[in-house]
């Protein structure tokens, strides 16, 4: 199996999380580092999440603040589903995890120029440290792998009736991304929200025995309350997860090549992704959207995942 090299960039949040303890387990993975972004919460909590979350579990992986704002909106975040912290839920013990000092976007263009061409992004959240890395040294987008993204839809959106939450926390980043001409793979809600965790599942995970398996409930525990409250969905997707899932196991996840582009004009589509499913458009795809998933498969590797933890 080969060993893919990536630097996950997240905004934590209950599903990155998920993203995390599995990125950081699994063999199939080398994760380089951990970028944060401000989305699901202010810059401040997010970070202070992803440093939680890697000192509880012994996350051994260098941990960077990013971009504290969008590039261009007002900034957005998702308290209705992640809580005032952008992690309620869980209680961590008291944080002495520090992050580096480095900021994030130098870390990703210092990392990608020093490479040979075998880094993949895993952005999660908004696309804000990508972009502006991008922007600061275009040098970097040759040096990109592939992006393997969470983010949009072909369908519904969930912060908006045509738009994700992620992209519309920062639609000119996630242009400027999608027009890069890097490989990209998309995991938008219509494949991420087959990901519902039930609560059959939730203890499942818990049976487990590890520390991972015990964060896992009590994180997706807070989101099946919220998910059903704000969807009335019977479980919270862990959207972030299929990423990671998408790497480590891609014949697990059907994806379609279609034409992406970022709607970052003022009105009710502001922050959609336009997938030309259909190709009406003829233009030359850029990026393959995940239409379905294994969830058998999928579950199976969350659980393989949780027990590598002690």
């Amino acid at each position: 199996m080969e060993k893919r090299k990536i630097i996950l960039d997240c905004d934590p949040g209950h599903d990155d999380a998920i993203a995390m303890m599995m990125a950081a387990a699994h063999p199939a993975i080398e994760l380089l580092g951990i970028t944060i972004v401000a989305g699901n919460q202010t810059l401040d909590k997010t970070l202070v999440n992803g440093l939680h979350v890697c000192q509880a579990l012994g996350i051994q992986v260098p941990v960077y603040a990013g971009m504290p704002r969008p590039i261009m909106r007002e900034q957005v975040v998702a308290e209705s589903i992640h809580g005032e912290t952008g992690l309620d839920g869980p209680v961590f013990g008291p944080l002495t995890r520090k992050p580096e000092k480095e900021h994030g976007v130098r870390f990703l263009i210092d990392t990608l120029l020093a490479s040979e061409g075998d880094v993949t992004l895993v952005p999660v959240g908004p696309l804000t440290n990508i972009a502006v890395a991008m922007r600061m040294e275009p040098g970097i987008i040759p040096k990109i792998r592939e992006i393997v993204l969470m983010g949009g839809a072909y369908g519904t959106g969930n912060v908006t009736p045509s738009a994700e939450f992620n992209i519309y926390a920062d639609p000119e980043a996630a242009r400027v991304v999608f027009t890069s001409g890097v490989p990209i793979t998309m995991m938008g809600l219509d494949l991420t929200n087959q990901t519902a965790c039930t609560m059959d599942v939730i203890e499942r995970m818990e049976r487990t025995g590890t520390r991972a398996g015990k964060l896992f409930g009590e994180i997706m525990r807070f989101t099946y309350r919220t998910q059903h409250e704000a969807y009335g969905l019977d479980g919270g997707p862990v959207h972030d997860a299929t990423c990671i899932a998408y790497l480590i196991d891609p014949d697990s996840i059907r994806t379609k090549d279609m034409y992406v582009e970022i709607d970052v004009n003022e009105g009710p589509c502001y922050g959609r992704t336009v997938c030309d499913e259909l190709g009406v458009l003829k233009k030359k795809a850029n990026a393959k959207v995940g239409t379905g998933i294994d969830c058998g498969r999928f579950w199976d590797l969350v659980e393989e995942c949780l027990k590598m933890y002690s």
